[in-house]
């Protein structure tokens, strides 16, 4: 059994940062990689940021240069840190991890960037 919970965002006015982490509990094995998607209604989840062995990173490219994703591994935990919001970043946030062939879901989080 693997659980992941979400914590941070909120609300902040455009310009403005947050951050969200998530924290991994269970049967993980590694290698593994932690990541951020997020999802608008009426919307497909989309990949935010992902971090991998060797703290190999990506981004997609409407976040790279204001998003940071980082990870503490002995912590099993994923931080993403947002800076220069825009509206467009309104989302509802979700961590996952994949483990081999097996993804894993946070519970979200809500990301809402005022105008």
């Amino acid at each position: 059994q693997v659980q992941l919970v979400a914590s941070g965002g909120g609300l902040v006015q455009a310009g403005g940062s947050l951050s969200v982490s998530c924290a991994a509990s269970g049967s993980i094995l590694r290698p593994y990689v932690m990541g951020w998607y997020r999802q608008v209604p009426g919307k497909q989840r989309e990949h935010v940021a992902r971090i991998g062995s060797g703290d190999i990173t990506n981004y997609a490219d409407s976040v790279r240069g204001r998003f940071t994703i980082s990870r503490a591994v002995g912590k099993n935990t994923v931080y993403l840190q947002m800076n220069n919001l825009k509206p467009e970043d309104t989302a509802v946030y979700y961590c996952n991890l994949h483990i081999l062939t097996s993804d894993y879901w946070g519970q979200g989080t809500q990301v809402t960037v005022s105008s």
